[in-house]
């Protein structure tokens, strides 16, 4: 896969995604983001792929972009969800 074929892929996946989150209702944004880590998961291991092949530093580039923002999203993604699920705990320990 060349340069121009990995951006339009990003930028597809990128209006698609926004479009899909757009239209999900509040009650389900714990479900979809649990969902959403586990995809990220995914993108974490396609995008060290793309590090580690020796396709050209462009890739090599991307690559590491693709690695840190998924990380981010992963991360954001728990702690989100973390805070979503503490607001349905019992106050006071019981």
């Amino acid at each position: 896969m060349d340069i121009v074929q990995l951006l339009f892929i990003f930028t597809l996946a990128a209006f698609l995604g926004l479009e899909l989150i757009a239209k999900v209702p509040s009650q389900l944004h714990t479900p979809l983001m649990s969902g959403s880590n586990a995809i990220s998961g995914i993108t974490i291991v396609g995008a060290l792929l793309a590090v580690t092949s020796g396709e050209g530093q462009a890739i090599h580039i991307i690559g590491f972009i693709a690695v840190v923002l998924a990380t981010i999203n992963v991360v954001g993604g728990y702690v989100v969800t973390d805070r979503m699920l503490a607001m349905f705990k019992k106050k006071g320990g019981k």
